[in-house]
């Protein structure tokens, strides 16, 4: 186990297609908070920014982007990119300034506006880049991917569309009860299933939008949180940020080969579950303790394999965790409280830091309607480009 750092505040700006640029959402959410913190921004030390690359010039250099729209005041400043993972990059680049000495006091800061549609790869010819290659050389755009791994699911566990349905109708019912998301609105098994086919056998309500919106956290070494009068803080304990380990014999993409284990037995589990399997043991705790968790619903059918990657159940068993009611806001362990991307939809840089902000206030019990009775210990989980793993784990 490693030390802890204070969460002091946590903001966001709404998720949705507001048509403005990504600098105003992560100020928006920065600004929010810093003031949840009790802090200026004069106070911060350090700035860490979770990076967009499809925003032009300042997209690749966040921190400063974000520290110059507040104020340059000297700041050490940041920026990260680990496509869907940046925010948790940033939140552990964060967390080891702290625990090094570096900063007492960091805000992290990620924001987007999100192309409208799927995601597709940048221009020009990089046939070195998986993530073009799987687009151009085998036609596999995300949600090709998603309905992919979603066949996968029905052929290995017997999961079916009725499955994955209803995951989106829990998300959405929790997801009508958050201010920050982009959907409100609950919907039901039967609109699922009438909603267009994008990749079968998904439809267009089981695949996350992409949105605009940003997220923010104040993070503090635990003698600040005390000197600044925050007796019992939320505290991160853990953060995962692990890559796929030798041999990798289920296909992920954007890689686009299995890695050859003629000479080499698989390891014990896929690269999903090291990387929860490296929180909890950094932690000190297992899937036993938790109170809930926040996971990367790319798909509905992504979301049901999470449940078996944190070990909230066996292999093979997420439908029937998801059928049970476990996962349900008033079940044993409920997933994605706040809705999740079904409900925020994708902004990229943004969406592992939202992931902590919901952690925090359901633990500081500040999550209204949605809130999760006698919550202690949360999980994040999430996955970016290139084998960037990563999760955290929060307690309070």
């Amino acid at each position: 186990m490693t030390g802890e750092v204070a969460v002091l505040g946590a903001g966001m700006h709404p998720w949705g297609k507001w048509g403005r640029g990504f600098v105003e959402y992560g100020v928006a959410a920065a600004r929010a908070a810093l003031a949840d913190a009790g802090l200026e921004w004069r106070d911060i030390g350090s700035i860490v920014g979770a990076d967009t690359v499809r925003g032009g010039y300042p997209g690749y250099v966040s921190g400063a982007t974000f520290a110059k729209a507040l104020g340059w005041q000297g700041a050490r400043v940041t920026s990260v990119y680990a496509a869907c993972a940046s925010g948790a990059q940033a939140v552990d680049t964060a967390r080891a300034q702290i625990m090094s000495g570096l900063a007492d006091v960091v805000l992290v800061v990620g924001a987007d506006a999100a192309p409208k549609g799927f995601f597709r790869p940048a221009g020009g010819e990089r046939p070195d880049d998986p993530d073009w290659l799987r687009f151009r050389v085998l036609g596999a755009t995300n949600p090709t991917y998603f309905g992919l791994y979603a066949r996968r699911r029905m052929a290995v566990h017997g999961d079916t569309p009725q499955d994955f349905a209803q995951v989106k109708v829990k998300s959405a019912a929790v997801g009508a009860l958050n201010p920050n998301a982009r959907y409100r609105t609950r919907v039901s098994a039967e609109e699922v299933a009438a909603s267009p086919v994008v990749a079968d056998p998904l439809r267009l309500l089981d695949i996350c939008a992409t949105s605009d919106g940003g997220a923010a956290l104040v993070l503090s070494s635990m003698d600040f949180a005390r000197r600044h009068g925050a007796a019992r803080p939320v505290r991160i304990r853990a953060v995962s940020t692990v890559t796929p380990r030798f041999p990798n014999t289920v296909l992920d993409l954007p890689d686009i080969a299995t890695d050859s284990w003629a000479a080499v037995e698989p390891s014990d589990g896929t690269f999903r579950t090291s990387i929860a399997r490296a929180a909890y043991e950094e932690a000190g705790i297992g899937p036993e303790d938790l109170s809930l968790a926040e996971v990367y619903d790319l798909s509905t059918a992504l979301e049901l394999q999470w449940y078996e990657d944190l070990g909230l159940c066996g292999e093979g068993e997420g439908a029937k965790l998801l059928r049970e009611g476990a996962t349900s806001l008033d079940g044993r362990i409920p997933v994605n409280a706040s809705g999740g991307l079904a409900s925020f939809g994708e902004a990229v840089p943004a969406q592992a830091i939202a992931q902590v902000c919901e952690l925090t206030w359901q633990l500081r019990e500040q999550a209204g309607d949605r809130q999760i009775a006698g919550a202690r210990v949360g999980i994040t989980a999430n996955q970016g480009l290139f084998g960037h793993g990563s999760s955290v784990i929060a307690v309070r």
